[in-house]
């Protein structure tokens, strides 16, 4: 009985220490695959190795730098996690699962090459897609095949000081308060959608589609959020499929851990998606205007800066 009521008072004070996390001011969400307020062994392990538990080419976590990697998953935002790291998504293969379901009939046999790159008609090349699936036959001939981007979030900021800091001692640094630091990292979902997502559809998406192939887009809820209202159609008729996770907390051998979840999917044409994405909304004219007018009254309403040039001979 008494062991019992100790467990139970453990995982309380570890679901008060997420809390506790999630209301202090600082962007750590996840590091190497774990909340940072966790303890266990196997998060201690992760964090001394610099593993990566998401499926990456390799055991170890290489975001940004291989000898030095960026352990950043997640960070939070509205005290929500904002998954920053694309290998994120790879968590049990969901993503290749749901890929499949939109571009494959359900008893044919598939399997995924990663990072294939996509040329362009003159050979030169459109980017690399994140994922392509194969559908194959029994002699393995392909089929068919389409393609999956992942889209992680950006970040402004600086994200790599609060991760040093905490990975120094991890312990004492489960619950910190980063908010009186300069240049606080927060996501930026303006510039992941226009410096990443919009580019990845104009180019890579339209030879795609005009070879009539599909492409689906991972992405986190709160990016998904961010980007214009999106013309649907049925799944039958759809170019792209827009697959949105969120990372969900729930309880791993004894510790609260974030799990990626599937809590939505949206089916788009190409074109008007596309348009939709590329197109700005525009603010009022008499805005700009008016900014027109204050530049322009101060450059009249100052005097030109003359200089007296004293005995020039």
């Amino acid at each position: 009985m008494g062991t019992e009521i100790a467990r139970r008072t453990q995982k309380a004070k570890e679901r008060d220490a997420v809390i506790e996390m999630k209301q202090k001011h600082q962007p750590l969400a996840e590091v190497f695959g774990h909340l940072i307020t966790d303890q266990s062994a196997s998060a201690n392990r992760y964090r001394l190795r610099r593993l990566c538990p998401f499926n990456n080419s390799v055991p170890n976590c290489t975001k940004d730098k291989a000898k030095n990697p960026l352990g950043v998953c997640s960070v939070l935002h509205d005290g929500q996690p904002a998954i920053t790291c694309p290998i994120r998504f790879r968590e049990d293969w969901l993503i290749t699962d749901d890929a499949a379901s939109f571009f494959f009939p359900d008893d044919v046999a598939w399997s995924s090459l990663m990072e294939v790159r996509l040329n362009d008609a003159y050979g030169k090349s459109a980017g690399n897609i994140d994922m392509v699936l194969v559908s194959y036959d029994s002699e393995g001939k392909v089929l068919d095949f389409g393609a999956l981007e992942v889209q992680a979030v950006y970040i402004s900021g600086n994200v790599r000081a609060p991760f040093e800091y905490y990975v120094k001692d991890p312990k004492r640094r489960g619950v910190m308060d980063w908010s009186d630091q300069p240049n606080y990292p927060r996501p930026d979902f303006l510039s992941s959608s226009r410096k990443r997502l919009a580019p990845q559809l104009l180019f890579k998406g339209g030879i795609l589609n005009s070879w009539g192939k599909k492409c689906a887009v991972a992405l986190n809820k709160s990016f998904f959020d961010t980007l214009p209202r999106l013309t649907t159609t049925a799944k039958s008729k759809a170019d792209i499929a827009w697959f949105i996770y969120d990372l969900q907390l729930s309880e791993h051998s004894g510790q609260p851990r974030y799990r990626l979840t599937k809590v939505d999917e949206v089916f788009t044409e190409f074109t008007p998606a596309l348009r939709s994405i590329t197109t700005p909304v525009p603010g009022k004219v008499e805005s700009f205007v008016k900014q027109l007018q204050e530049r322009l009254d101060e450059k009249l309403e100052t005097p030109p800066a003359n200089q007296t040039i004293e005995r020039p001979f």
